[in-house]
């Protein structure tokens, strides 16, 4: 609901400020339609509708005249340039005008940038048959439990390397190498040839050679016309391969053979190949394990579930009872390796913690990569940790981690191996998408068949699969955002004001104007939050309350005060503060008149 301060925008000064808007896109929330042509016959769309441009909140459409596929609805953590957001969520608005052909989301890893956005999204959009491999179907299901109000999801698991027919495609499935276990690429077939999309993966090798898995893999596409590969760019311009989870898990005992005290493993919850082998390890030196957060101990319960491992139940204590023994006999497994400021292991290094107190006999081992956009979000939860005198390790000082996305190499193997017609770089800023571009024509794929998108960018292939080209109109793109209970509905405006607030506060200005004569009733009040300490400006405010006496009688004494639009007068005098403001301090504050007749 919009308060009549959000209504008008005549108490607001921007001070010159642009903010770029997508003539093509609406916010999600807005009812105006945006119209985008319809597909013509004997066409293939693929359509990035989020999830490059930025690391996460993948979803990807691909379309042709009878049906439609979604790869992943994933989302994103808070945007520090979007103040007072909990997520951001890809926009539906092209998928809603169409649900009626929308055949399937595919859900391509457990992760929540693949999945998260489901149970927000999926009815808006019909829901559609989630398709997915068993450890994602069931945390998915676990992740709808916490919605109860939304509608039961249709998820159907799938086997390893299975073949299922959609609509009017057969579809196949197949695995993929990840530290998220049932991690799955999807291969759909039309007339033009294969669209290939690899989601996130890591191709297994071992002294440079791809492992007996991969090979299959890879040989699987060698008889096959692929038309377009869309290939996950994340890492691309990291030379060679990735290091191996088994190296990984390898250094993983080396340090919790060798550590004296404590050890508290930060990663997230999705990573369950890799918890599984901590805690195994953990329970062959018979150390006893602790788990702290909620979504880990989700996902743990998954792993009991699916009797993946069989741990005994002796091994486990709760973080309650951690110090009842010595330190070097307790592992801890906590949220927060990605610097979430609610997480356990934020709450530990800040002292907020009711059950865990961080101390200098302890090893950290965070044992994931940094999210692009939450490097600072990191760094401050490293030196939070090093302030309590803890001993820190991560993958940029020790291998205890192996990458989610393929290095340059592997990228190279999957375009060689899969020879594609058509490329279309995925899941990136845009720069990653541009060295996988780069890639992809050294190895031969002609520069006319990639196309680098952006968010919303529509990429046809078209004439039984002889051209591709990418259409001037977008699909809607813009974010869907979540706030607080309401998706969708925080309006740009309502932004962009957060957005000023955060960087150069507000400035109230209380005025009282005599109802007969016009004349300001007394000197007006000012209230400033985030701008400028009143004690200390005490000049600057005997000017602006002089300006802002002039700027108001100058018209009410000038005609008669009940012809007198306030609307009208309380814009001229943000705009005339406004001005004065940035003058006098280079600042641009939110600037709020609030004038009363009396």
């Amino acid at each position: 609901m919009k308060t009549n301060y959000e209504k008008t925008s005549v108490n607001r000064f921007h001070g010159g400020r642009r903010f770029p808007q997508d003539r093509n896109s609406a916010p999600h929330g807005d009812h105006k339609k945006v119209t985008v042509s319809d597909i013509e016959p004997d066409t293939i769309r693929v359509i990035p509708v989020s999830g490059t441009e930025e690391v996460g909140r993948n979803m990807t459409i691909i379309e042709d005249g009878k049906d439609i596929f979604v790869v992943d609805v994933g989302l994103s953590s808070k945007d520090v340039e979007i103040p007072g957001v909990e997520y951001i969520l890809p926009n539906t608005k092209y998928l809603e005008d169409r649900k009626e052909k929308v055949r399937a989301i595919f859900a391509m890893n457990s992760h929540a940038n693949h999945i998260g956005g489901l149970p927000f999204l999926a009815e808006r959009l019909g829901n559609p048959p989630v398709y997915a491999r068993l450890i994602t179907a069931v945390l998915i299901k676990k992740q709808q439990e916490l919605f109860p109000k939304a509608q039961p999801l249709d998820i159907r698991v799938i086997e390893k390397e299975q073949d299922v027919t959609i609509g009017s495609h057969s579809v196949r499935f197949f695995g993929i190498t990840k530290d998220l276990p049932d991690s799955m690429g999807v291969r759909i077939e039309t007339p033009q040839g294969e669209i290939v999309h690899t989601g996130n993966l890591r191709v297994t090798h071992k002294d440079g050679a791809p492992t007996e898995e991969w090979t299959t893999i890879l040989n699987s596409f060698e008889n096959t016309k692929t038309a377009c590969l869309l290939s996950d760019s994340v890492n691309t311009e990291k030379p060679g391969a990735s290091i191996s989870e088994e190296q990984v898990i390898k250094n993983i005992r080396d340090i919790m053979t060798q550590t004296k005290g404590r050890i508290i493993f930060g990663a997230f919850p999705a990573q369950i190949t890799r918890l599984v082998r901590i805690i195994d390890i953990a329970v062959e030196l018979d150390k006893k394990i602790a788990i702290e957060g909620r979504s880990m101990k989700r996902n743990m319960e998954v792993v009991n579930e699916l009797l993946m491992h069989k741990h005994p139940a002796s091994h486990f204590i709760k973080v309650e009872d951690i110090e009842k023994y010595k330190p070097e006999e307790v592992v801890i497994l906590a949220t927060g390796s990605e610097g979430n400021e609610y997480s356990e292991l934020i709450r530990a290094a800040n002292n907020q913690h009711r059950l865990i107190t961080i101390k200098d006999t302890d090893t950290i081992v965070l044992s994931s990569s940094t999210i692009s956009g939450f490097e600072r979000s990191i760094q401050k939860l490293k030196d939070l940790l090093s302030r309590q005198g803890a001993r820190i390790l991560h993958y940029q000082v020790s291998d205890v981690n192996s990458s989610s996305h393929p290095h340059r190499d592997e990228a190279a193997l999957l375009i060689r191996k899969i020879h594609p017609t058509f490329f279309v770089p995925i899941s990136g800023h845009h720069y990653m998408l541009t060295v996988h571009a780069e890639l992809a024509r050294t190895l031969g794929v002609s520069e006319s068949n990639i196309a680098i998108p952006q968010n919303g960018s529509i990429i046809e292939i078209k004439n039984n699969g002889a051209y591709m080209h990418v259409l001037k109109e977008k699909a809607p793109h813009t974010k869907v955002l979540v706030d607080g209970i309401s998706v969708g509905e925080v309006q740009e405006v309502v932004i962009k004001d957060r957005q000023m607030l955060a960087e150069d506060g507000m400035f109230v200005i209380v005025a009282a104007i005599d109802n007969t004569t016009g004349i300001l009733c007394k000197s007006p009040d000012i209230i400033s939050r985030g701008f400028v300490y009143l004690k200390e400006s005490q000049a600057l405010l005997r000017e602006a309350r002089i300006l802002i006496k002039k700027v108001i009688e100058d018209i009410t004494t000038a005609k008669k005060i009940e012809t007198i639009d306030m609307d009208d007068l309380k814009q001229d005098v943000a705009n005339d503060i406004g001005k004065f403001l940035l003058q006098k301090t280079a600042k641009r504050p939110v600037v709020i008149p609030v004038i009363l007749k009396i």
